[in-house]
């Protein structure tokens, strides 16, 4: 099926301004960040994307299908809804989203009252430094005081197997859990400090059996 004309172009022949043609809208990245993790329904995008409204939230999806950055589908029963779910184009976005979390760092050194949280924003942050490890590939569940998320470290947007590389919640198959602030995940994502540094200082809680554990706790 042909692709429909966009609705707005920079009309500029660069591939800059052609990737902000598909994802320079706003809440278009912040969807793709949601979708990350793995499958969503529109009403579990919807409650962890704060401020938007019910009508930007599918147009956005709607171009995000057009583009072919996501796509729909329906689970089969007893659950029997509709998800939508990034395609492999999609997914080559984490990178983008991991170098834009990078550099915005230390623009969170003040939470402003408004500012609304989730766990699991915590974790494009922290993918890199969390697949520098020695002991990577591991899956790591992060707990904060705002909730909980887990990180596979290998893998680029999905593992080999189609597992996102990390989502909301623990994981069934977490190797060690890491028990943090968030202003200590702002310190790991600035570089400023490091996990080995954290757990010495006990600004990290590491539990867990195992080697991976057992490794982080420097034992």
């Amino acid at each position: 099926m042909p692709r429909q004309p966009r609705r707005r172009s920079y009309d500029q022949y660069c591939a800059a301004a052609r990737a902000l043609d598909v994802v320079g809208d706003r809440w278009t990245l912040l969807i793709v960040r949601e979708l990350l993790a793995g499958p969503r329904r529109y009403t579990d995008l919807h409650a962890d994307l704060p401020g938007v409204s019910t009508d930007v939230l599918a147009s956005r999806l709607k171009d995000m299908e057009r583009e072919e950055l996501a796509t729909r589908r329906k689970l089969p029963p007893p659950a029997a809804a509709t998800v939508y779910e990034l395609s492999a184009r999609g997914r080559q976005l984490l990178p983008v989203l991991t170098a834009l979390a990078a550099w915005g760092a230390p623009e969170l050194a003040e939470r402003r009252p408004t500012d609304a949280v989730r766990a699991h924003w915590f974790a494009i942050p922290l993918i890199p430094v969390l697949r520098r490890l020695p002991h990577a590939p591991a899956v790591l569940d992060v707990r904060l005081d705002e909730g909980e998320f887990h990180v596979r470290t290998g893998g680029e947007g999905v593992t080999g197997d189609g597992v996102a590389v990390y989502g909301d919640g623990p994981a069934p198959d977490a190797d060690a859990r890491l028990v943090l602030d968030a202003d200590t995940c702002r310190a790991l994502a600035e570089g400023t400090l490091t996990i080995e540094e954290g757990v010495k200082d006990g600004r990290i809680e590491v539990t867990g059996e195992g080697p991976v554990a057992a490794a982080l706790r420097g034992e």
